[in-house]
């Protein structure tokens, strides 16, 4: 079984990014949720905050654990996904659509070639 779509980019730390233009999607990869368990809650940073790759921003909380997000790429965060407020099982359901969790406008849309393609990411879990 494929650790995750095709056409998106993943980081050592189970996130992954899709990219339209400037504007990096983040989430956290299927693998990631499974090792989880059920998501309890996400705490997100505030629209309008600068991250440089690889800042924490944000938390994930299952009934396992509660673990630190980290950004993949340098920008400013411009939407969260308040949705998954109140529908935090959105990671588990679907997490590479309805689960995805800030947008970032890239200030260096290059950081994206240093992370990793689908081969190296299930690499990376073998």
């Amino acid at each position: 079984m494929a650790a995750g779509p095709e056409g998106l980019k993943y980081t050592k730390s189970h996130e992954w990014v899709s990219v339209d233009g400037a504007i990096a999607t983040i989430g956290i990869t299927d693998h990631a949720q499974e090792e989880l368990g059920d998501v309890a809650l996400v705490l997100f940073p505030e629209v309008g905050r600068m991250l440089t790759a690889e800042d924490k921003f944000g938390e994930i909380e299952s009934i396992k654990a509660v673990s630190d997000l980290y950004a993949p790429v340098s920008g400013e965060v411009v939407e969260v996904n308040e949705a998954l407020t109140n529908s935090p099982e959105s990671v588990n359901d679907d997490a590479y659509g309805k689960g995805w969790m800030i947008k970032i406008k890239m200030s260096n849309p290059a950081e994206v070639d240093g992370l990793l393609d689908l081969a190296g990411y299930t690499a990376l879990l073998d």
